[in-house]
């Protein structure tokens, strides 16, 4: 979800109250949770909110918490409410306070309203961008704050958009990779020396590849490294008998095999599947490309999804199911 599509979601209790709303009603329609009070004086739709990910809810809160400011400030967005606005994924979090950063914020870290989160710490203009009207931290900036914060999980989904953001060309498929060894060099620099979760934050950005397409894929490469499994090959192109390329998310080397992760959507989201497109012909045309993989390349083909990504031992199991098990 971007800025626009956000703001186009929210209604404020002044428009509630100009569409014919009284505050008796907008109190009942709260209780009866077909309308989400989003912050003080913001709704939106009950099913437009449940029908968003954790990152449009998120920016929407961003969005009502914005309208509300008033005078100058050197605040401005930061951590999870910068990611939404780049956009980045949050992956396995869901906050629940609009962050923002800058030194005129009371208290290192003052978590006492329940909506908001202000982090006093300096934040030069060399890393405060704006976005769609709202000024929010810089893309290296955002990925440094978050890395030190998150899980290896979190962070490395994370890590990996961004660069797939800076470095990955959608057009053509191709990946630069002089683009993103300068944006981890970026991260790095806005990493400290030292400090709590550092050593984290540095090995998750020297992990981060943006030819990972998803976070599931992310977290996928994250646990066949914790597994024992070498570093595998993301996006291997295959040759297919029209002359093109079949692309194999992961190229699992040491065990001579391949490696899918099966988002949902490929087969359940129009927008990806395509919308003239069902979910027969989907099934259909992935069996076909993976015979065709298996009969050309005689290696193993394991394919796991969300439910085998939980944790390193569930996909462990998963690829010991078709006997693909990390080199001794």
């Amino acid at each position: 979800m971007h800025i626009d599509d956000a703001r186009a979601r929210l209604r404020s209790r002044a428009q509630l109250e100009a569409a014919g709303l009284s505050t008796r009603e907008i109190t009942a329609r709260v209780r009866a949770e077909t309308m989400i009070r989003v912050d003080r004086g913001w709704y939106a739709d009950a099913a437009a909110w449940g029908e968003a990910f954790t990152e449009g809810r998120h920016l929407m809160r961003v969005i009502a918490a914005d309208a509300r400011r008033t005078g100058e400030s050197d605040l401005v967005y930061s951590h999870t409410s910068a990611v939404v606005m780049w956009p980045l994924p949050l992956f396995r979090i869901e906050p629940k306070r609009v962050h923002l950063s800058g030194r005129s914020a009371s208290g290192h870290v003052r978590m006492s309203n329940p909506l908001v989160a202000r982090h006093e710490v300096a934040v030069p203009e060399s890393d405060v961008v704006e976005r769609e009207g709202l000024r929010c931290t810089s893309l290296p900036r955002t990925v440094a704050d978050m890395l030190r914060g998150s899980s290896a999980e979190t962070g490395l989904a994370l890590a990996d958009a961004a660069l797939r953001l800076v470095a990955h060309d959608h057009a053509t498929g191709q990946y630069d990779d002089a683009a993103a060894t300068d944006f981890r060099a970026q991260v790095a620099a806005r990493l400290p020396r030292g400090g709590r979760g550092v050593r984290v934050a540095r090995r998750m950005l020297e992990l981060a590849d943006g030819r990972a397409a998803s976070p599931g894929e992310s977290v996928s490469r994250l646990y066949l490294l914790d597994l024992g499994f070498a570093s595998p090959r993301l996006q291997v192109a295959i040759p297919a008998p029209t002359g093109a390329h079949y692309y194999v998310d992961f190229g699992i080397d040491d065990a001579d095999a391949w490696g899918e992760y099966d988002g949902e959507g490929k087969y359940l989201d129009p927008a990806l599947r395509g919308t003239d497109v069902d979910v027969a012909q989907v099934v259909l045309a992935e069996k076909m490309r993976e015979d065709w993989i298996r009969g050309t390349t005689n290696r193993k083909f394991p394919r796991w999804g969300k439910a085998h990504t939980t944790s390193a031992a569930a996909l462990g199991a998963r690829l010991a199911a078709f006997s693909v098990y990390p080199p001794r």
